[in-house]
C-alpha cells in the first residue's frame, strides 16, 4: 500500500480550502452552465418549438448527468477519505471502480437512444412539433453521453486529490469554442449551411471531443498527484467494488433515483401547456446558474469533511467545521436567491418568447427563489457532510420518502385531477427544497453520519 505522512489541516487551512474548492468548481460550473444558456438563448430566439425540443432532450442528459454524479459521489467518498491518509493507491482502485460503472450508464443511455429515440421523447411530450425537433437533437447529442460520462469521472477523482482547477480551464476553453460553434452552426455564418437545432447539437459534441481530450491526456501525463497511469483507470478488483458496493452505491441509487424523479417531473411539465414547457427550459437553466456556488459548496464539502476523517481528527473538530460549513450554506442560498431575482428579467429578455412564456418564467423564477434558499442548505448538508461523513444510506432513503412519496405524488394530482394553475403545479414539484432542511438541521446536529470505512490492506 502507498501512503505518506499524514498531515491535519488547521482551521484556517481547512475553510481555505474550501473557499478555494467552492469558487473553483463554482466558476467551472458557471461556464458549463453558461455553454447550457447560451445554447438556450440561441435556439429561443431561433425558434421557441427548438427551444423546447432541446429542453426535452435536457430530461435524457440530466439523468445521465445525475448517474455519472452518483458514481462519482461514492468514490470521492472512499478516495478523499484515502487522501486524506494519503494512500494513493486505494484512490487508484477506487476511480477504476466509478471509471468502469460510469461508462456502463453511459453505454446503457447511448445505446437506448439509438434503438428507441422515439420512445423515449415520447416520454416527456404529447406535442408532436416539439418531439419532432427533440428527435432531431438527440440523433446527434446521443453521441457526447460517453465522453460526457467518462469526463466528469475523471475531474471528480482529481478533485478527490484537491486538484480542481484543471476542470476551471477545460470549461473555459470549451465555452468559447460551444459559443462560436452555435453562431456558426445554427444561423449557418462564414459560408455554412445554416443547421438549426442540428447546429447546435453538432456544437457541444466537438466541444465534449475536446473537454474529454485534454481531461484524459492532463490525467495521465500532467496531474502530479496522482501519477495514474492507463491501467489504473480500469483496473478494479473485488475488494474495492465491494467497499464501493456498501458506500459508494447507496449515493450512486440517490442519484438515479433522483434521475428518474426529474424525468418524471420533465414527463408533468411536458404535458402541460407549450409555454410551460419553454418557460420552465429557460428557469431551468437559468436556475443551474443561481445555483453554481451551493453544488461547488456540496462537492468540497464531500471531500473536506472526508479528508477531515481520514487524517484521524476528533469528533469534537469535526462537529465544529460541520457547524461552521452549514451557516456558509445558508449565506450562500440567500445570495443565490438575490443572483436569481437580479438575473431574471434580463435573461427573459434575451429570448423571443411569446408573452404567456414571459408571463410563467417570471413565476417561476419567483418560487424558485424561495426555494433555492432551501436547496443551498439541505443539498450540500446531506450530500456533503453527512455523506463525506460515510452515512451515504441516509441520503438514500430521504430522497426516497420526499421525492416519491410526497412530490411527485402531489404534482401529478395538481396537474391531471385537480388541473390546479400551472404555477401551482410548479410549486409543488420544487417543495421538497424546503421541507428537506429540518431534516438535514437535526440529522446534521446529531453526528451519528460518521461512519468507519473498512479497507483492506
Amino acid at each position: 500500500m502507498e501512503t505518506n505522512k499524514v498531515t491535519r489541516m488547521t482551521e484556517r487551512e481547512f475553510y481555505k480550502a474550501f473557499l478555494i474548492m467552492t469558487v473553483t468548481v463554482a466558476l467551472q460550473n458557471l461556464i458549463v452552465y453558461g455553454v447550457n444558456l447560451a445554447d438556450s438563448v440561441m435556439m429561443g430566439a431561433y425558434n421557441e418549438t427548438a427551444l423546447s425540443g432541446v429542453g426535452i432532450c435536457n430530461n435524457l442528459q440530466y439523468f445521465l448527468h445525475m448517474a455519472v454524479t452518483g458514481v462519482a459521489s461514492g468514490m470521492t467518498v472512499l478516495a478523499s477519505r484515502y487522501w486524506g491518509e494519503r494512500d494513493i493507491k486505494s484512490i487508484h482502485r477506487a476511480g477504476a471502480v466509478a471509471n468502469i460503472t460510469g461508462f456502463a450508464f453511459s453505454v446503457i443511455l447511448f445505446i437506448l437512444c439509438i434503438f428507441i429515440p422515439n420512445q423515449l421523447i415520447a416520454l416527456y411530450t404529447d406535442k408532436t412539433a416539439v418531439a419532432a425537433q427533440a428527435v432531431e437533437y438527440l440523433a446527434i447529442i446521443k453521441y457526447t453521453y460517453i465522453l460526457y460520462g467518462m469526463t466528469q469521472i475523471l475531474l471528480a477523482i482529481l478533485r478527490s486529490a484537491e486538484t480542481v482547477k484543471i476542470g476551471f480551464y477545460v470549461s473555459l476553453s470549451s465555452f468559447g469554442i460551444n459559443i462560436f460553434l452555435n453562431y456558426i452552426l445554427i444561423y449557418g455564418k462564414f459560408g455554412l449551411p445554416e443547421m438549426g437545432i442540428r447546429g447546435a447539437a453538432l456544437a457541444t459534441l466537438i466541444s465534449r471531443i475536446i473537454e474529454f481530450s485534454v481531461v484524459f491526456i492532463y490525467t495521465l501525463a500532467a496531474d502530479k498527484k496522482l501519477k495514474m497511469k492507463f491501467i489504473d483507470l480500469v483496473r478494479a478488483d473485488r475488494e474495492m467494488f465491494m467497499q464501493y458496493i456498501r458506500v459508494g452505491v447507496p449515493l450512486l441509487a440517490s442519484s438515479v433515483s433522483w434521475g428518474f424523479a426529474m424525468n418524471i417531473q420533465g414527463a408533468i411539465i411536458g404535458r402541460l401547456e407549450e409555454s410551460a414547457i419553454a418557460a420552465n427550459s429557460i428557469v431551468t437553466t437559468l436556475f443551474q446558474v443561481a445555483t453554481i456556488f451551493t453544488y461547488a459548496s456540496s462537492g468540497a464539502a464531500c471531500v473536506l469533511i472526508a479528508k477531515t476523517i481520514g487524517e484521524g481528527d476528533t469528533m469534537e473538530t469535526v462537529k465544529k467545521r460541520s457547524n461552521g460549513l452549514q451557516l456558509l450554506f445558508v449565506a450562500i442560498g440567500i445570495a443565490s436567491s438575490i443572483i436569481l431575482i437580479a438575473c431574471k428579467s434580463l435573461i427573459i429578455g434575451f429570448y423571443d418568447a411569446t408573452p404567456t412564456t414571459v408571463h410563467y418564467t417570471n413565476i417561476f423564477t419567483w418560487i424558485l427563489a424561495i426555494t433555492i434558499i432551501g436547496t443551498s442548505y439541505e443539498a450540500p448538508t446531506l450530500c456533503g457532510i453527512v455523506s463525506g461523513g460515510g452515512d451515504t444510506s441516509f441520503v438514500l432513503r430521504n430522497d426516497i420518502i420526499f421525492m416519491w412519496l410526497i412530490v411527485l405524488p402531489a404534482s401529478a394530482l395538481s396537474a391531471f385531477v385537480f388541473r390546479f394553475p400551472v404555477p401551482v403545479t410548479f410549486a409543488c414539484l420544487k417543495a421538497d427544497q424546503v421541507l428537506k432542511c429540518v431534516v438535514a438541521f437535526f440529522k446534521a446536529k446529531s453526528m451519528n453520519w460518521v461512519k468507519s470505512i473498512e479497507k483492506e490492506s
